[in-house]
């Protein structure tokens, strides 16, 4: 078995749920007491966040890419960046490292793909709905029609990531307001919805709509797993 590579900590509380997944994961394919070899490094949160709204994103680049020659160092033989905003700055953490970066969008969109996905509704930050690093690589390399909220609802998404669900928080009336989203973006012809902020997965659940559901913490945590265990495709 390989060792896992966790760059965490954007938020915690959805880092959480990866170390869960992938251990389970493992557990489901070997059995017994097998669990995964991880290797974690946790970041504190708060100033990258700082550097993020204020638009410094070499800084944040800087800080991941020495945490991840620390994931590195730990004996890890892959790389996952535990948030999809970051990877705005996955080049560069990539570029400072040797071993394999598991880039969260481009396992989201093999899912999509073999389910026959061609239009999809994406929900995450401003920076992951607004910038083309993200919607750029899901159109480019998988030729995947991408369609996000109106700016007002895209601000409602941002603001409940930040304010509530990185804390921990989960409100009922939020909730309402990502399910009205969601129901819009199918009426706009989206097959399914990549619920591209590894904290959604807290709110949102697939019990709580009809519509297809792409939880991409869920989805990068299986990645790793076959990676682990050399089921890659």
């Amino acid at each position: 078995m390989k060792t896992i590579g966790l760059l965490g900590g954007m938020s915690w509380e959805s880092t959480l749920g990866y170390y869960q997944a992938i251990n389970q994961g493992v557990k489901q394919a070997l059995g017994g007491l097998h669990s995964a070899k991880i290797a974690l490094v946790s970041v504190d949160f708060a100033p990258i966040e700082r550097l993020q709204h204020a638009g410094d994103w070499q800084g944040t680049a800087t800080i991941l890419s020495n945490a991840a020659k620390q994931v590195e160092a730990a004996g890890a033989d892959c790389l996952l960046i535990c948030t999809n905003t970051m990877h705005k700055v996955a080049a560069e953490i990539e570029s400072a490292i040797a071993i394999p970066l598991l880039h969260i969008a481009d396992a989201t969109a093999k899912v999509l793909v073999q389910q026959g996905i061609t239009r999809v509704g994406l929900l995450g930050t401003a920076f992951t709905m607004e910038q083309d690093f993200y919607k750029g690589r899901l159109t480019e390399h998988f030729g995947l029609d991408v369609v996000v909220p109106d700016e007002a609802d895209r601000a409602i998404i941002h603001r409940v990531i930040y304010q509530e669900l990185c804390l921990g928080k989960s409100v009922p009336e939020s909730k309402a307001e990502y399910l009205r989203i969601i129901k819009q973006l199918a009426e706009r012809g989206a097959q399914g919805v990549i619920l591209g902020c590894t904290e959604i997965g807290l709110l949102v659940k697939q019990t709580d709509t009809d519509i297809t559901l792409f939880d991409t913490t869920a989805i990068h945590a299986a990645s790793a797993v076959a990676f682990a265990l050399g089921k890659q495709d």
